[in-house]
């Protein structure tokens, strides 16, 4: 008889700024999973939160670029202690129909509402395997405010940034006085994808930059330029046994005429940025900085997989962030990195997949009663 396959919902879309990053994540993760071992269902977050089954016209996704969630698609909803059931809600009528149990969720979710710990939150709840950090090292690695000041609490070299909210502005004389330069990077505190990113050099730009960055966040970061600087990337992955390893480094070059590496040098522009993979740097500074990606992963609480990146003045590396569920898409550094030093997109998802089942069932073993 045949071993049953593992059933797999890829979760994706989301409500956030980074929605279509997520939809072109979701298809690579798609055509990475190794249809001998893995059922997978597709299940698209719209704009407005509904969770729509999306396995309509996406087929197996070989060829898509991005996945579409049909608007009309089924609606479902997962069971609190189900054990990964869900259950459908049909249209027009009082009734609904319960799908096969899912042995674990993939979010391929980008920003809030998805990379923050909600989602992790309600798949907890649901009792059910999911890849990725948990609630707390998801939360902790998204607000970029709380991340950076659990990691210099650990010690870990951050530059020097101040937090703002609209109720709380500050001036850029204030700004640059706390910071220690004129020249300063503005962003909101939970996105990524370098949505509302921006750079002032002065108080009218300092302005329009707190304005665009408050569009997405209610609190933003007042961030030292120690440019000129190299951008550093470092994949971390956990496996079952709960060993953390990281991959070789790349490094992020940014066309001239972006200045930084924007959303629109990511996903707009087709040359808006050169990815060398591996990174020119001497072995052992190329240690160092993955000793300190490591560190982050644990600072952070991460677990499964992260992203984390540096920026480097010199030889003096930064720690920026950690990504908890990076990008996946045909340019994006994380499963570049992997494939680099050794690991194809496929074995990748076996090793995530891995660790999330062990995970589970770890968790299931802990007592919830006192007798």
């Amino acid at each position: 008889m045949a071993e049953r396959k593992t059933r797999v919902a890829i979760l994706f879309g989301g409500r956030s700024a980074e929605h279509d990053v997520s939809r072109a994540s979701a298809a690579n993760v798609l055509r990475s999973l190794d249809p001998d071992r893995y059922e997978a269902t597709l299940i698209g977050i719209a704009r407005d939160g509904r969770w729509l089954l999306a396995d309509a016209g996406n087929g197996a996704g070989t060829g898509a670029a991005a996945l579409e969630i049909p608007d009309d698609g089924p609606q479902l909803t997962l069971l609190p202690g189900g054990h990964g059931r869900a259950l459908i809600l049909e249209r027009n009528t009082t009734g609904m129909r319960e799908l096969p149990p899912f042995d674990l969720f993939f979010p391929v979710l980008h920003g809030p509402n998805g990379e923050d710990g909600t989602v992790q939150g309600a798949l907890q709840l649901s009792d059910v395997a999911y890849v990725g950090s948990g609630v707390m090292g998801s939360a902790a690695a998204m607000d970029k405010d709380v991340a950076k000041r659990l990691m210099r609490d650990a010690g870990l070299p951050i530059l020097p940034y101040v937090a703002m909210s609209a109720a709380s502005p500050i001036s850029y004389a204030d700004a640059v006085s706390t910071v220690g330069s004129p020249e300063l990077f503005v962003k909101p505190a939970n996105m990524g994808s370098s949505v509302g990113v921006s750079r002032a050099r002065n108080a009218d730009e300092f302005d329009a930059c707190c304005k665009l960055a408050l569009r997405f966040d209610r609190k933003i970061l007042i961030e030292r330029s120690a440019a000129p600087v190299r951008e550093i990337e470092c994949s971390v992955l956990e496996d079952a046994n709960g060993d953390i390893r990281a991959s070789r480094l790349g490094e992020i070059v940014p066309a001239g005429k972006h200045g930084f590496y924007s959303y629109e040098s990511k996903y707009l522009d087709a040359n808006g940025a050169a990815l060398l993979v591996p990174a020119d740097l001497p072995p052992t500074l190329s240690e160092h900085i993955r000793g300190l990606a490591i560190k982050t992963f644990s600072v952070l609480c991460c677990e499964g997989m992260a992203r984390v990146d540096f920026f480097l003045s010199g030889e003096q590396a930064f720690v920026n962030e950690a990504n908890t569920l990076p990008g996946f898409t045909n340019i994006s550094m994380y499963p570049k990195l992997w494939e680099a030093s050794g690991l194809p997109q496929s074995e990748l998802m076996n090793v995530l997949i891995g660790h999330a089942l062990a995970r589970h069932q770890a968790s299931r073993g802990l007592a919830f009663r006192r007798d």
